[in-house]
């Protein structure tokens, strides 16, 4: 049977951990340094929002393509885990519109007109003018959910508990010494490298091309009714952007945001939290009831850092040392929870690659 270690327990650690655990052919030890229920500047999943808003091109599409129907079944298979249907409402702005395409910070292919997702998307369709909210091109809109991390995270960490997987705590210097953690005290035939934005520290890795795009959002007791809105940008600056999302089970209202390419910065900067809340209640006037930013109760201040990779998300094997495989799975910046099970789908695809392989010798 063989033994595998998961660095990392964020969404893409957990759910890989999960998918391998399902096929019930693994030992499965998950390490990390911060596990679900901490809250620190070096763990990126709990600071989410987190929405399902496609963020591909088409070619690189099969990893959210993968995961929208499984989050969209868990809404119903399992409330417990804490996900809701909202619909999300994408608008493009006149003023980043040039020559048929789009500027815009969040993503590659979000706010493109004719987006590939409208295929895959529920209840997708586009919106009329009459719909637009002032200065806007177009939009469109689409069944979508959000995920109350606070839930979800200790709900994934359960789900493989059941399943048998272990946890520990651990601070690696470098990714060899992953090897001798498995809770079975054998050395680990497979590592699975989940360690998101620290994959350009960690030794045996040191990947120069990951790097954070820095996220300021404002949690809210507040509630928002209609649509999710986000927007190809703000007048506020190219890297502050609009989204508004309310968290499942009583998970406030998630107001945001930044994305700030290369900035480290883990403090909230309190001027743009102003400017985040008055974006707020110019999209949803409801959320306080008239009274502008003022009418806000608001639960914490948070920034994460999204692991972004130039070149894209990294999943591939690499053979480290004589005898130990490493399947990387890191650098997916804002789209993380939204193409989990797609690239937990991909882990799976190279550990059974390595496990054959290894298995074809072994007779030999």
């Amino acid at each position: 049977m063989p033994i595998i270690v998961v660095l990392g327990a964020g969404v893409s650690g957990l759910t890989s951990a999960l998918q391998l655990a399902k096929q019930g052919n693994h030992q499965i030890t998950v390490i990390a340094k911060h596990m679900p229920g901490d809250y620190d500047i070096e763990y990126t999943s709990p600071w989410a929002g987190a929405n399902v808003l496609p963020m591909s091109l088409n070619k690189d599409s099969r990893y959210e393509r993968r995961t929208w129907p499984v989050l969209r079944r868990l809404v119903t298979e399992a409330p417990e885990a804490g996900i809701h249907i909202q619909t999300a409402r994408v608008l493009r702005r006149e003023k980043d519109i040039a020559a048929g395409q789009v500027k815009a910070a969040l993503s590659d292919g979000l706010f493109d007109q004719n987006p590939w997702y409208k295929e895959v998307m529920d209840n997708f369709r586009e919106l009329s003018p009459s719909e637009l909210p002032p200065g806007m091109h177009s939009g469109c809109e689409f069944m979508s959910v959000c995920i109350n991390t606070a839930i979800y995270l200790p709900w994934l960490l359960g789900q493989c508990a059941k399943l048998g997987v272990h946890f520990k705590r651990a601070v690696l210097s470098h990714i060899s010494e992953a090897t001798s953690m498995s809770h079975t005290g054998k050395n680990a035939d497979i590592i699975i490298n989940a360690s998101g934005l620290l994959a350009c520290k960690l030794g045996g890795v040191m990947d120069k091309k990951v790097y954070p795009a820095r996220g300021q959002i404002v949690l809210v007791r507040n509630e928002a009714s209609g649509a999710m809105p986000t927007t190809s940008g703000t007048d506020d600056g190219d890297d502050e952007i609009l989204y508004v999302m309310q968290r499942a089970l009583g998970g406030g209202t998630i107001l945001g945001g930044t994305y700030a390419k290369n900035n480290w910065d883990g403090n909230p900067d309190p001027n743009i939290a102003v400017r985040i809340m008055k974006r707020a209640v110019e999209a949803h006037p409801e959320l306080t009831e008239g009274k502008g930013i003022e009418g806000f109760s608001i639960i914490r201040h948070g920034v994460g850092l999204r692991p972004c990779r130039e070149g894209g998300v990294r999943i591939e094997k690499e053979k480290i040392g004589d005898t130990t495989w490493v399947v990387h799975n890191y650098g997916h910046a804002g789209w993380g929870y939204q193409g989990s099970y797609g690239c937990a789908e991909r882990v799976v695809e190279l550990v059974d690659e390595i496990v054959n392989e290894k298995g074809s010798k072994a007779k030999l």
